[in-house]
């Protein structure tokens, strides 16, 4: 009884100095729990379509919305850490001239080959979500008074890293119905590729990751070294990122994912920018300083959303240019008019990405002022 109650003692959650990213309510409002948002925009989708609205028409409604309400927030808010800092571009000036590439190849990909436009941006997507879980988890881990061994982080990536891919290997292989509103990316993929023995593997591989991370969640329970807000946020993430790829419409099912993504992507974003500003790294554009601060979070997110408006009056642009310049059709000028103004930002916010979440000290060693704002 005594050794339970210390087992059930060690496996409490940890106060505000422990082991959350910043806070028990905090990362359960932002990050874990707030895995609600999920199923919003396709139930809406849903229920649209049951009043007799058109499908396609719903679809590109939502996506609209879910764009403006964090999707674009979520995007500009990256570049208040990169594009918009001075000392981010001067230390890594090569890095920051790259990025005017991507506008071109999306543009380029827009106007010749929608389905491969769309098959990368997919996969990216899909990666990238993945990649913001991996840099939770290892923040998760940072904060570990103990060392964590290099298999027990591995079953915690694999379980995360192969869960979106069972159902949409399926599809792609063996139901041969994975699309993205009215493309097909089945269509952009070599046809070796769309062999049953890929569904079977990422399957296999999921279930033995998955049966492998119960088990060592079992055990660290036992011992009582189990990282239980860690070990919440992967079991809901894997559950989920499994789940998701199942449904009807593959385009607003994902923008489900989307929503929570952005969500705390934008929680993260401007937590971490708090505490640059508090350990004196931030030079940033000063607007961009000012919403950072304590209390400005609300500042914050409106200046988010008015860069994503900048982006709507870009795409409308560009949709006029491709209607009556190209003699292109409304359906074609629209959707090729929204790739390239959506893509052609959010490609840029991977990218960058992919270097900002290789710090996952960017959120460690956090100034008290940071921690109580």
């Amino acid at each position: 009884m005594a050794a339970s109650a210390m087992r059930m003692s060690r496996l409490a959650f940890p106060t505000e100095a422990g082991l959350w990213l910043r806070s028990q309510r905090w990362d359960l409002t932002f990050i874990t729990l707030s895995v609600i948002l999920v199923p919003f925009p396709y139930l809406a989708w849903l229920a649209l379509n049951t009043f007799g609205f058109n499908t396609d028409l719903t679809r590109n409604v939502i996506n609209g919305l879910v764009a403006l309400a964090v999707g674009g927030p979520h995007m500009y808010c990256t570049f208040t850490r990169t594009m918009l800092d001075r000392d981010f571009i001067e230390k890594r000036p090569a890095f920051a001239r790259s990025t005017i590439a991507i506008p071109l190849i999306v543009i380029t990909l827009a106007l010749f080959n929608l389905e491969l436009l769309l098959t990368v941006f997919f996969f990216w997507a899909s990666l990238h979500v993945l990649h913001q879980i991996v840099f939770i988890i290892g923040v998760y881990d940072k904060k570990r008074r103990d060392t964590l061994s290099l298999p027990s982080r591995v079953i915690d990536y694999a379980v995360v890293l192969t869960s979106l891919y069972p159902i949409a290997a399926y599809r792609l292989t063996i139901s041969r119905d994975l699309l993205i509103g009215t493309n097909d990316l089945g269509k952009s993929i070599p046809e070796f590729l769309k062999q049953p023995l890929f569904f079977y593997l990422a399957a296999a591989t999921f279930g033995l990751a998955f049966v492998l991370f119960i088990a060592k969640t079992i055990k660290e329970y036992r011992e009582g070294s189990l990282h239980v807000p860690k070990a919440v946020f992967i079991l809901v993430t894997t559950i989920t990122s499994f789940i998701v790829p199942s449904l009807g419409n593959l385009d607003t099912a994902f923008q489900g994912m989307n929503t929570w993504h952005s969500f705390q992507y934008l929680a993260l974003t401007w937590y971490i920018n708090r505490i640059r500003i508090e350990k004196g790294e931030m030079h940033a554009l000063s607007i961009v300083k000012r919403v950072s601060q304590a209390g400005a979070a609300r500042s914050y997110y409106l200046l988010m959303v008015g860069f994503t408006v900048g982006t709507v009056a870009v795409g409308a642009l560009i949709f006029v240019v491709l209607r009556f310049g190209a003699a292109m059709s409304v359906s074609a000028s629209f959707d090729r008019a929204y790739y390239i103004s959506v893509l052609s930002f959010l490609w840029m916010h991977y990218y960058h990405d992919h270097f900002l979440f290789t710090q996952p000290q960017a959120m460690l060693n956090v100034p008290a002022a940071a921690l109580a704002a």
